[in-house]
């Protein structure tokens, strides 16, 4: 049966309805999720209504996240998934200059593909980062490299490179299936004023900037010595977790390239041993005792920080993967369970820890772990 032009206009009036309920649950609440500082603070919010008058994108993928926070199994949810992936590959297939708008649909995209994991079906077998390298490719092709024309920047703009840059950050990721890029090393530690804090992560940049180093010139004796940025206790504990985890990183990665080589001979010097004298345990004990103090802080004073928690995944997962040391404190493995915020993401990150405990292999991989169910997050 062919509906009638008046009940077709009456359902469209509907979902016109339903549509800017939606939005307006997201741009006062939902949006809170991408912050790990108070989202009334940030640059996005007062532009969004705006940004989304020029990127129908942009107003799609707004709907399909907050849809994606309560009903990311439901029909509905993925028609609108299913929109917003192709309303966005449209915009930047026939963008030649990547306008604000829609490289905010596309950080908003990745977002969804960082907070919520979908069947293969859904996702079409892309990982969310890849929306990353298109975006990249444009706004190259248009001198993002150009110091210049990057300095004259919009702070706007900036903060949109900022994101990218952090959600580039290979260590920030579980399952990860496309090259990093560099996008923070190459286009915003050079040019952006090292101080401050980077809104979505919650980190102060020059900590940001010794992670975007791994691999190339950070130290554990660069953990070590950061001297720490100006905030009030509870980021104090957030960025001591951060700064240890960061020491275990280079270790755990340096165990994985030592295990491909087995010629320490070959070994570049950032790779080489570092005066850090904390021992793995010490640095995991450490690492949880700020996460727990971060925890009991929240609830003691919900209104101060209250989105700082949705840093904590990170250091977490990072002290969880010292499986010899959890599997000698169990007690610590609950210590875990108790910090992360209960969330799907949560609930898959601690089955995937599980299992690393319950096999303690020290070959063994989260991301191929999680490479073999499919599944690709961030972990900010």
């Amino acid at each position: 049966m062919v509906p009638s032009p008046e009940r077709d206009l009456t359902l469209r009036l509907e979902r016109s309805k339903q549509d800017e309920a939606l939005f307006n649950e997201f741009l006062n609440g939902g949006i809170n999720v991408l912050h790990s500082t108070t989202a009334q603070e940030g640059m996005l919010q007062p532009r969004l209504p705006q940004l989304c008058q020029e990127s129908s994108a942009l107003y799609t993928i707004c709907l399909a996240f907050q849809l994606s926070l309560s009903s990311y199994q439901s029909p509905l949810f993925f028609e609108y998934f299913d929109a917003a992936l192709r309303e966005f590959r449209s915009e930047l297939a026939q963008s030649t200059i990547l306008s604000d708008a829609t490289l905010t649909a596309g950080l908003l995209l990745c977002s969804i593909g960082v907070l919520t994991l979908y069947s293969k079906q859904l996702m079409h077998g892309l990982p969310w980062t890849v929306h990353l390298e298109g975006m990249h490719n444009i706004l190259q092709s248009h001198g993002l490299a150009d110091r210049h024309r990057t300095a004259a920047q919009t702070p706007f703009r900036t903060h949109l490179v900022e994101v990218m840059g952090v959600m580039d950050l290979p260590f920030f990721s579980v399952g990860r299936q496309t090259p990093c890029i560099g996008i923070w090393r190459r286009y915003c530690q050079p040019v952006l004023p090292r101080e401050g804090v980077e809104p979505v992560s919650g980190l102060p940049r020059a900590l940001v900037d010794l992670f975007a180093g791994i691999c190339i010139d950070t130290t554990e004796q660069s953990f070590w010595d950061w001297p720490g940025e100006p905030g009030n206790f509870l980021h104090c504990y957030l960025w001591e977790a951060y700064r240890l985890a960061g020491i275990l990183t280079l270790r755990r990665h340096a165990r994985a390239e030592e295990r491909q080589s087995r010629d320490m001979r070959n070994f570049s010097a950032w790779r080489q041993p570092s005066a850090c004298p904390a021992d793995a345990t010490v640095l995991v004990t450490r690492i949880l005792a700020n996460l727990d103090a971060l925890r009991l802080a929240c609830v003691e004073r919900p209104a101060e920080e209250s989105f700082i928690k949705n840093a904590i995944q990170f250091p977490i997962v990072v002290a969880g993967l010292e499986v010899a040391v959890l599997c000698q404190n169990p007690q610590w493995q609950h210590t875990i369970r108790k910090c992360m915020l209960g969330t799907r993401q949560d609930e898959i990150l601690y089955d995937l820890l599980q299992e690393m405990w319950q096999k303690n292999d020290p070959i063994l991989s989260i991301d191929s772990l999680a490479r073999a169910r499919g599944v690709e997050m961030g972990l900010l």
